[in-house]
């Protein structure tokens, strides 16, 4: 994209220059979209038959992220899927995004193709039929506890990079050493939105009765549904899906790959609860796991271990205040 082999100074092109040169190549492909940027709002024309489903998330350098080893374009893509995911766990279809960017003078121009350095906040719209979008509120006691792929690789790949980041500070000619990690350091820098399990729903005819998306660890995720849907939980620790590369990494630094999946997050996996009459359209399906149901309130939220035992779940994952 650059020719030049000096960088530029953002001062020298001003806000307006900048939006000039990281607008300028965009090119409109969705139906919907009638104006895009270069005026003091876009145009979009709205399905009406359909609801509109609008979520917005902002990322801050230095407590969502850390540029020592996250490269900016898998960080634009992060920032969006964060909330392609918020729209994904609506059962909506991701549409639309806006984005806003909040520079300081260190960065070069060649860097961007504020704690005062870099802010990300994306806006994302999706549409969906009313009666389609599933909110947090209605599960069921009896209902199936449900979840896609698999859980705490993120966190394990998190700490991976940290690791990395801790021995390059103390010997810079040290190179990280990722390798074999692909999938788990991916888990961590470019996370999926899971639209195509939106499409499954679809396809296998399943109209989940509660959603939500596993951004701060599976614990926070239950206990909302719990509190939306006036429920209680139990889930199965042995049925809790994990990647063998994350169970290998978990041994290796002598963390509980439980504790992980339940506490560490950003996996961005789907959370939901289904009819037990839905139970004979997914049991095949090798990207969905059961493991759990739903109870009466005033059970709790609880996890059954392969002895046995039961203990509280307990939200101990990301905090923002």
């Amino acid at each position: 994209m650059f020719n030049n082999k000096e960088f530029s100074n953002l001062s020298d092109l001003g806000e307006f220059g900048l939006i000039d040169h990281l607008t300028s190549h965009i090119k409109l492909t969705h139906e919907q979209t009638l104006k895009g940027v270069g005026d003091d709002a876009a145009v979009i024309n709205c399905k009406t038959s359909e609801n509109i489903v609008i979520t917005t998330d902002m990322l801050a350098e230095g407590v969502h992220f850390d540029l020592m080893y996250t490269p900016l374009k898998h960080l634009g893509y992060k920032a969006v899927t964060v909330n392609l995911s918020d729209v994904v766990a609506m059962n909506a279809i991701p549409a639309q995004i806006t984005v806003s960017l909040g520079l300081s003078s260190k960065f070069t121009l060649e860097a961007v193709s504020s704690k005062s350095g870099l802010i990300l906040s994306i806006t994302a719209l999706g549409y969906q039929k009313p009666e389609k979008i599933v909110y947090r509120k209605g599960a069921q006691p009896n209902d199936l506890l449900c979840v896609t792929g698999d859980l705490g690789g993120a966190y394990l790949g998190l700490q991976l990079l940290e690791r990395e980041k801790r021995v390059f500070l103390e010997n810079p000619n040290m190179q990280p050493d990722l390798d074999g990690y692909d999938y788990i350091v991916g888990r961590q820098l470019k996370p999926e939105a899971r639209i195509d399990i939106i499409k499954t729903f679809d396809e296998l005819n399943i109209q989940p009765t509660a959603m939500i998306d596993i951004s701060d660890g599976l614990s926070s995720e239950i206990l909302h549904l719990c509190k939306q849907s006036d429920i209680g939980i139990r889930i199965y620790e042995e049925k809790l899906p994990f990647d063998p590369t994350a169970l290998e990494l978990a041994e290796e630094f002598n963390l509980n790959i439980t504790t992980c999946a339940l506490n560490g997050g950003e996996d961005y996996e789907l959370l939901f609860t289904i009819n037990p009459k839905d139970y004979e359209k997914i049991k095949g399906n090798l990207d969905i796991s059961i493991i759990g149901h739903c109870t009466e309130s005033n059970s709790g939220a609880k996890m059954i271990t392969p002895a046995g035992q039961e203990f509280d779940l307990v939200a101990q994952g990301w905090k923002a205040f």
